[in-house]
């Protein structure tokens, strides 16, 4: 690991904190945007602000290289209220850092400042730092402000912390690596009434259990065994009495697949059950489809590049070459969709080491592994330098 990586360590940790401190949902991330293109402009990079709101793009050019890397960080946070305790906890009441976006942030602005003052490379270095990672699809709303065409990436690389594995541990995968997911509403509308006088109704509660109970039977029975797919009914609501029918009932449903086809398969089976489910108890739906991320699946070429850095910097013994995939999802998907490259994993924590970073991001009480900063931002540094060889 470079020297002048590990003497700079303290001042991003310090950065990583105060980003900690001041977390901010998705698309509000103006503080957080401001310093970040503040610190690049300082270290002489042509910054543009404004990309799919919030976005900051960060580009360095050197030497005549034609080659073109992008590498993404997410900036924004969660409606937590945090519960750690610890001396840099959140200072916005139900707002927190609660999947390690600041610690991303922070590992690329580390790289940032290494490659502007001994960066060897010849190319062009996009430095991505997006908002609303978290539902809100910030990846494509940069992309339709022209991200790609202004900033054109031979490869794109992405990396996450994730608590379960020792700190620093790379984990890589070749492939889809995490699911796609969709965020369905569906509204079902009867006829309401009185309790003792069903007969006089159509109750949207009796076609709304009968719809949760069917929609099982699309994973069962439609997906192929040996496919992964998550039908989940988050919420059911409908009715306020006893002995009232409602006139409405509301489902909300999660789905999940690691496979193109199988999420076009679900997606389309789901409307065909909702519809006629509802049609056979004589009540209407009304389904919206909403935010939905496709699966993110990393290029083999891409990757096995980015393993092959991994085990330069850490070692073969802290790399899992191969890792399961992810049930969870990640609008990096959409930049994959467009550009070749790899999203990786790094340790944050695990039973061993214990503390918050070993506690499972979207908790109250997680908080980013410090120690990350420098061995992320020496992958950066690295990855950066080898895409962009000087081979002159």
């Amino acid at each position: 690991m470079p020297p002048a990586l590990v003497a700079q360590a303290d001042t991003f940790v310090a950065l990583r904190r105060d980003l900690h401190r001041h977390p901010e949902l998705g698309f509000e991330e103006l503080r957080t945007s401001a310093l970040v293109a503040e610190k690049l402009s300082e270290w002489g990079y042509a910054v543009t602000r404004g990309l799919g709101g919030t976005g900051v793009v960060g580009q360095l050019r050197r030497g005549t290289g034609q080659r073109r890397l992008g590498l993404r960080a997410d900036m924004d946070a969660l409606p937590i209220t945090e519960a750690t305790g610890l001396p840099h906890a959140s200072c916005h009441a139900g707002l927190m850092h609660a999947c390690g976006h600041d610690g991303h942030t922070a590992m690329l602005l580390a790289a940032a400042h290494h490659l502007a003052k001994h960066g060897q490379f010849s190319g062009t270095l996009n430095l991505i730092f997006q908002p609303a990672e978290e539902g809100l699809g910030g990846a494509r709303k940069m992309m339709e402000d022209g991200l790609f065409e202004r900033f054109p990436c031979d490869a794109i690389f992405a990396m996450h912390n994730m608590p379960g594995h020792p700190p620093g541990h790379l984990l890589f995968r070749s492939g889809a690596f995490m699911a796609s997911s969709e965020n369905i509403t569906i509204t079902l509308h009867g006829v309401g009434g009185h309790g003792a006088l069903p007969h006089h109704s159509a109750d949207p509660v009796v076609a709304g259990a009968a719809i949760v109970m069917g929609l099982q039977s699309i994973v069962a029975r439609n997906v192929p065994p040996l496919q992964m797919a998550v039908i989940t009914v988050g919420a059911f609501q409908a009715g306020e009495a006893n002995n009232v029918i409602p006139q409405t009932a509301t489902l909300k449903l999660s789905v999940r697949s690691l496979d193109r086809d199988v999420r076009e398969l679900l997606n389309r089976r789901i409307r065909e059950l909702v519809e006629s489910q509802a049609h056979s108890y004589g009540v209407r739906a009304d389904i919206d489809f909403r935010g939905g991320y496709p699966v993110l699946v990393n290029t083999p070429a891409e990757t096995e590049f980015a393993r092959q850095i991994g085990r330069e910097l850490v070692g073969s013994d802290h790399v899992t070459e191969q890792a399961e995939p992810l049930t969870g999802s990640e609008d990096f998907a959409f930049m994959l969709e467009d550009i070749p490259g790899s999203y990786l994993l790094i340790g944050n924590g695990d039973a061993a080491t214990g503390g918050h970073g070993a506690c499972m991001v979207h908790n109250p009480n997680y908080d980013f592994e410090d120690s990350n900063i420098a061995v992320g931002s020496a992958y950066w540094v690295r990855l950066a330098e080898r895409f962009l060889e000087d081979t002159a």
